[in-house]
């Protein structure tokens, strides 16, 4: 790792060849003045309305909410990459989010291992599910009303 590169984490880190990089003011700067088309985010948790939860579990040190606030409130799409269950065996997306909101309304699509989910008409709705489970096992994981799209995606390991 190299001191003078640090991760939004504070943490030292390297570049590979190819890797650009830019100051906080720019980064700042491209956020602040709505420059930034996509926000690719982790959870802890998604709500149905799509409401998340990515910065703070209560009672666990917490560095800081760093940018994923801004993040999540001024990017025109967010994109949240996530494991379909915490290690509780509960599923993300659920009704209402019970952890501290990162922003609310903000994320446009969901995507786990098991399936795909899209807002439409201001709510997260199934849109492709692995080949491997059921429309009936999905719905069956998600503890809130969940609404399917009439023509559902089909899979892509590569849109994963």
């Amino acid at each position: 790792p190299d001191n003078d590169v640090v991760d939004a984490g504070g943490r030292a880190t390297s570049l590979l060849p190819g890797a650009a990089c830019f100051d906080s003011t720019t980064s700042f700067g491209i956020v602040r003045g709505g420059h930034l088309d996509l926000a690719v985010l982790g959870a802890f948790q998604v709500a149905i309305n799509g409401d998340l939860a990515n910065w703070k579990i209560p009672g666990k040190f917490t560095p800081g909410m760093g940018g994923a606030m801004e993040l999540a409130q001024k990017a025109r799409h967010v994109l949240v990459l996530s494991r379909h269950f915490d290690k509780y065996g509960k599923a993300k997306l659920c009704s209402t989010c019970t952890l501290p909101l990162t922003a609310p309304g903000c994320v446009d699509t969901l995507i786990t291992e098991c399936a795909v989910f899209r807002k439409h008409d201001g709510r997260l709705r199934l849109a492709s599910v692995h080949p491997d489970l059921s429309v009936d096992d999905i719905i069956q994981s998600i503890p809130a009303d969940l609404e399917v799209a009439d023509d559902l995606e089909p899979w892509k390991e590569t849109s994963v």
